[in-house]
């Protein structure tokens, strides 16, 4: 299996098997912690060998740079079928995340596992909006 697209974006569908992606990113500013992302997606696209058909465990995990879970683990299953003609499959899969809470600046990883090994991970860093000399940063979202 590869592993062909793998991102955080603003938004991803699937289409009739097209995996379309809106705004990939990797930071997120905030002038004050905690903050509250209101609405992002995870956006994978794997492609299958013939050998690998059937059924396929995979999990999701959000940690931060202290490797705590942020997030409860995102589990599924997919089940991989070819049709006669076929020497590869791809598999698209969507996670969106409504109001993610994020508790402080710094790094987060989320980290993608299938068949209970670990095949990829994305970094997500959120940084410090850098406010002038003097200027009050705005209050925390909740």
């Amino acid at each position: 299996m590869t592993i062909e697209v793998f991102a955080i974006c603003d938004a991803a569908t699937d289409s009739q098997g097209k995996l379309n992606l809106l705004g990939a990113f990797d930071s997120i500013w905030a002038a004050r912690v905690p903050i509250v992302h209101p609405h992002c997606a995870i956006a994978l696209r794997i492609r299958f060998s013939r050998i690998e058909e059937g059924q396929h465990s995979i999990r999701f995990n959000v940690i931060d740079e202290d490797g705590k879970s942020i997030l409860p683990n995102i589990d599924g299953n997919l089940n991989i079928k070819f049709g006669t003609d076929d020497d590869t499959v791809a598999a698209n899969l969507i996670i969106n995340l409504q109001g993610f809470k994020l508790e402080k600046h710094g790094a987060y990883s989320v980290d993608v596992a299938i068949d209970g090994r670990h095949e990829g991970s994305l970094p997500l860093f959120v940084k410090p909006v850098p406010t002038p000399a003097g200027a009050t940063p705005p209050a925390a979202e909740v």
